[in-house]
């Protein structure tokens, strides 16, 4: 039998008891008492609730804002690793949706669609399959990449960057609904499960770290040049896998220049003659903001990267790439510049036989580049001390005589002018010996081109 608590059961009747008794004026004192504290609890509960909605409001606020800077960095890194000059077909196509035809030794690779498109682009990667394709050079389906993808450059990449990209091709670009053209080397190319033993002989992984005997600035330029804005893809010779022969500066291969799509891309290096040994750093950083500086204006594939990447890039990026490019030394080279010569004024009425070249030179090219190579920069550079000129490989030269070419159209740059090709006009001979006209005058002194080094491009270009 359950046992009855008596004691309580009379304390409760003597307390009903008591405010049954009460007069009328009491009770109703009594209840608005009650009723005031019962709305001050309520009070006090809706003030919680809404502060802690508040609070929750807040964090999703500040969590919003943070993931919406995450994107924003994210399209900035994109910019610097200039991600749409690979993966846009070209300006009538869209952004990211790949299409693009690559020329290498083995064949047309396609570039693939990087929108977050989930049937033909890269929608259903998780940030693991993003980073491992990015800086690993695997795709999602386990396949290999070919490096024509500059992942070997990509693999130093910070986590914190990849992990921006990839909020960003997620959720900062449009989806494309677009299947580009399948890669179809020839074998044994197209074999890509032996890219795993390329990628053991030839690639580093792991990850940028910075000396410690360098400052801030020199190791943000050499990240943003070996890693992110993969500078070396083009600038670094291969070798006959080609692989690139070097990474960083710790190799005398690194930035000396390479062929590559039928151009040559000048080295980096300290050199005087070919390289930047003769720029400042404001030249370098101002020259791939506007595509100009008083030594050269950009040409060829060049054009591309400073039109979609480093005329975006800020200030403090670009000082500091060119503050890194700098402190590269000189590498030992076979042309020399030395402005002290007496220049090559071209005699009225010189023939072709005592200086071969100069009669082209003086009508097709003096207008622009003058008499004494001097140019009229930005507009038109010099030829005199110009890098491109003096550099060994003179493959740039060649093309841009017989294709000719326009430099790049940048917001602070000046107006593009166009040069044109000369294919049609002159022989093999002729422009070889216009060009090395130019590369032996007004202080210049670089190997000669040869008749057969203009036939071979020719070949090449018709290709």
């Amino acid at each position: 039998m359950q046992r009855l608590d008596l004691k309580h059961m009379k304390s409760r009747r003597t307390v009903s008891d008591w405010i049954i008794r009460m007069g009328k004026e009491t009770r109703i004192l009594l209840s608005a008492v009650l009723l005031a504290m019962g709305a001050i609890v309520t009070d006090t509960q809706v003030s919680i609730a809404t502060a802690a909605a508040g609070h929750a409001a807040e964090a999703a606020g500040k969590d919003e804002s943070a993931f919406d800077a995450l994107v924003t960095r994210g399209a900035y890194l994109a910019t610097i690793a200039d991600c749409t000059g690979c993966h846009t077909a070209g300006a009538a196509h869209p952004a990211f949706g790949g299409g693009l035809a690559i020329n290498s030794p083995f064949g047309t690779i396609y570039s693939t669609n990087i929108t977050p498109d989930p049937e033909t682009g890269i929608g259903r990667y998780s940030y693991e399959d993003f980073s491992r394709a990015v800086r690993g050079g695997i795709r999602k389906d386990g396949k290999w990449l070919y490096p024509a993808m500059p992942y070997p450059s990509f693999t130093a990449m910070s986590d914190e960057d990849a992990r921006a990209l990839y909020a960003y091709f997620m959720h900062g670009v449009k989806p494309v609904r677009h299947t580009p053209s399948q890669t179809r080397l020839p074998f044994p190319f197209n074999q890509r499960w032996t890219l795993k033993f390329w990628d053991l002989a030839f690639v580093e992984h792991k990850r940028f770290e910075p000396r410690a005997d360098r400052g801030e600035k020199w190791n943000r330029g050499a990240y943003l040049v070996q890693a992110l804005g993969h500078c070396g893809a083009c600038h670094t010779p291969r070798g006959l896998a080609y692989q690139e022969k070097a990474y960083s500066e710790t190799s005398s291969d690194y930035l000396t220049g390479a062929l590559i799509d039928n151009w040559f891309a000048p080295e980096l290096t300290g050199n005087t003659a070919a390289g930047l040994g003769r720029w400042t750093e404001e030249e370098i950083a101002a020259f791939l903001k506007t595509g100009h500086s008083g030594h050269t204006a950009a040409f060829g594939s060049m054009v591309a990267v400073i039109e979609n990447s480093t005329q975006y890039l800020r200030q403090e990026d670009l000082d500091a790439v060119a503050h890194y490019l700098k402190s590269l030394p000189a590498t030992g080279e076979k042309s020399s510049y030395n402005p002290r010569r007496t220049p090559a004024v071209i005699p009225a009425g010189m023939s072709r036989s005592e200086k071969p070249g100069a009669g082209i030179y003086s009508g097709f090219c003096a207008k622009c580049h003058r008499n004494e190579g001097s140019g009229k920069p930005p507009k038109f550079p010099p030829l005199s001390g110009s890098s491109i000129v003096l550099s060994e490989n003179a493959s740039s030269l060649i093309r841009l005589m017989l294709e000719g070419g326009k430099g790049p159209r940048t917001k602070t740059g000046p107006k593009p002018e166009k040069m044109p090709g000369y294919a049609e006009r002159f022989t093999d001979r002729e422009i070889a010996e216009v060009l090395t006209f130019i590369r032996n005058s007004w202080g210049n002194k670089a190997p000669p081109v040869t008749t057969r080094d203009v036939y071979l491009m020719r070949e090449a270009l018709n290709e």
